[in-house]
């Protein structure tokens, strides 16, 4: 490969990986509020249950997640500083927002949601989780805003050979964000739901003690799930009718299958969800035959998620900003093979190892079931939790 495909994949393989968890925290953090709102209304133990054992499969997510994230941040001074030199005071202008919301509001929340358990009043502590999923939600959308930006560049002129902001308003209305950022939030829903359906699966299979609180996990699972694969596939298509794409997908044979896959998979998806779970939701978690299918489909949103990116990201070849900026402009001046390689090495050594750490803790706590949770626990919670009865 030359420095520009090395580069290009480069960004594509670590991009790839930080989506794994984005996607996920999406999903899990609005699924987490329900599930606390429910034990806030109700005072049921088996709802806190619920939200100790959820929200600390999410907090894992999140935690390594953001350390993906910062390697993102070095990859545009690294290989991409031609088109901070071009579009950076558009481009940027959604990136530092995100910043904002993601590392200052949303982790400040997070940690008020993490170490107010018993300390705080109980329907603050409840908002801090909703405020929590609420800036989770903000910072996908000024990712989509920039991306967007990518796709369609809007509110924007050339003056002495840089793009210069003229209108904000005009990003936050752009035609390739309006139907992109409910399809990505439908993909997390999606996947968010289907790693609590293929985890109760598993327990449900092992014919678990906690018959109530993973047939319950279950069956929301299966109904977020449904409702998430609806709104990423109609939004996907619905991408097609606002977006011109004469052009885009001409020749970029990597985009054609990327978007097939999309396609199939989420049609596939969106037939066994709609038209096989939910009519048996009820029966669902006694029928062990199809807890090893429900299993088996765990991974599939992961895969449905990250082909998506790749028939956006391909689809727009050779340019890095639609007819404005090519990817060879974009790319840093003076790299070499050696000096992408070696980046690139490190960077998927790095990002490898926290997806294999994510998913084996979370593989851990599935496996122990709702038992000694770490997240909101008390002196109490020993004594108190053979007591538990779901």
């Amino acid at each position: 490969m030359d420095v520009l495909d090395l580069a290009r994949t480069q960004f594509a393989v670590t991009s790839g990986l930080h989506f794994l968890f984005v996607v996920l925290t999406l999903g899990l953090a609005p699924l987490v509020a329900i599930m606390h709102t429910r034990w806030a209304i109700s005072g049921r133990p088996l709802n806190e249950a619920m939200t100790r054992f959820w929200g600390q499969i999410y907090v894992i997510n999140y935690a390594l997640g953001i350390v993906t994230g910062l390697v993102m941040e070095f990859q545009f001074g690294l290989s991409w500083s031609g088109l901070s030199h071009y579009a950076g005071d558009v481009f940027g202008a959604p990136l530092a927002m995100e910043t904002l919301v993601a590392f200052f509001l949303e982790s400040t929340f997070l940690g008020l949601w993490i170490f107010g358990w018993g300390r705080l009043p109980k329907w603050l502590h409840l908002a801090c989780i909703w405020l929590v999923t609420l800036t989770a939600y903000a910072s996908a959308f000024y990712i989509m805003v920039a991306n967007s930006y990518l796709q369609n560049p809007v509110g924007s002129v050339v003056r002495d050979g840089r793009m210069e902001l003229v209108d904000f308003g005009a990003l936050l209305t752009n035609k390739a964000l309006v139907f992109a950022f409910p399809h990505v939030i439908g993909a997390g829903l999606f996947t968010g739901a289907m790693v609590l359906v293929g985890a109760s699966a598993y327990q449900l299979r092992r014919r678990t003690e906690h018959l109530e609180f993973f047939t319950k996990s279950l069956r929301t699972g299966v109904l977020v799930a449904a409702i998430g694969i609806f709104i990423t596939m109609g939004f996907g298509y619905a991408q097609f009718a606002v977006i011109p794409v004469e052009g885009k997908f001409t020749g970029n044979v990597g985009a054609s299958i990327g978007l097939a896959v999309m396609m199939e998979f989420g049609q596939l998806l969106g037939l066994i969800v709609l038209l096989v779970m939910l009519p048996m939701i009820r029966v669902l978690p006694r029928l062990r035959w199809t807890h090893l299918v429900l299993m088996a489909m765990t991974p599939l949103p992961f895969v449905l998620s990250i082909a998506g990116w790749v028939a956006r990201e391909v689809g727009r070849q050779p340019w890095m900003i639609w007819e404005k900026l090519t990817v060879a402009d974009a790319m840093s001046p003076g790299l070499t093979s050696g000096m992408v390689t070696t980046s690139l090495i490190g960077f998927v050594a790095v990002l490898g190892l926290l997806a294999v750490v994510d998913y084996v803790l979370i593989a851990r706590v599935v496996k122990r079931g709702p038992r000694g949770m770490d997240l909101g626990a008390t002196a109490s919670d020993d004594a108190r939790t053979p007591a538990l009865s779901f």
